[in-house]
């Protein structure tokens, strides 16, 4: 157990105090501290990465865990959002059906003895994704009633930019992997 995969496993770790802090009424100043938590667990997905290639300490474990923490993070936080009235839940339907997807397709590939790692589309995909949850968590339009309505917009175009980058990151992955499908039995 390397660094960077202690690092992806506190990325998880953070998940369950994340959704309390954001979800649970009556907490004081709860939905800045779930916002500080959503921010120190997506940048230790930059950290652990970028030690792994630095110090080449990448494994087959971090290949899988790091994308893994990724979609348990932000996908954890959409299911919230619906709750809160800050997402549409079809949106956040296509976006979990391309993570089940992608899941299904790194399992085949693992049965014939390939990993896939995570493809330039799908780091930006999940960039877009969670400073998209980091603005609907702040919920700048509340706070700010003067600038609810360019909040709005832009809170609302980086939710389709998410939902548009992770349909293109499912073809590609699909695209550039459609080999292992070929081999599959």
């Amino acid at each position: 157990m390397n660094l960077p995969n202690k690092i992806t496993l506190f990325r998880v770790i953070l998940i369950p105090f994340f959704l309390i802090f954001l979800m649970i009424p009556g907490i004081p100043a709860g939905k800045w501290i779930a916002f500080s938590i959503f921010i120190i667990a997506s940048l230790t997905d930059m950290v652990d990465g970028k030690i792994a290639r630095k110090y080449n300490m990448i494994t087959d474990f971090g290949k899988f865990m790091d994308p893994l923490a990724d979609k348990l993070l932000v996908c954890s936080a959409m299911i919230a959002l619906i709750e809160l009235e800050r997402m549409p839940a079809w949106v956040v339907i296509i976006i979990i059906a391309r993570e089940f997807i992608i899941s299904g397709f790194r399992l085949i590939a693992s049965d014939n003895g390939v990993v896939i790692a995570a493809s330039m589309w799908g780091k930006v995909k999940t960039t877009v994704q969670m400073v998209m949850v980091i603005l609907l968590i702040a919920n700048l339009g509340e706070t700010f009633p003067d600038t609810k309505s360019v909040v709005h917009i832009i809170e609302n175009v980086l939710i389709y930019l998410a939902m548009l980058l992770t349909v293109v990151s499912l073809i590609d992955y699909l695209v550039k992997n459609k080999n292992v499908i070929k081999t599959y039995k």
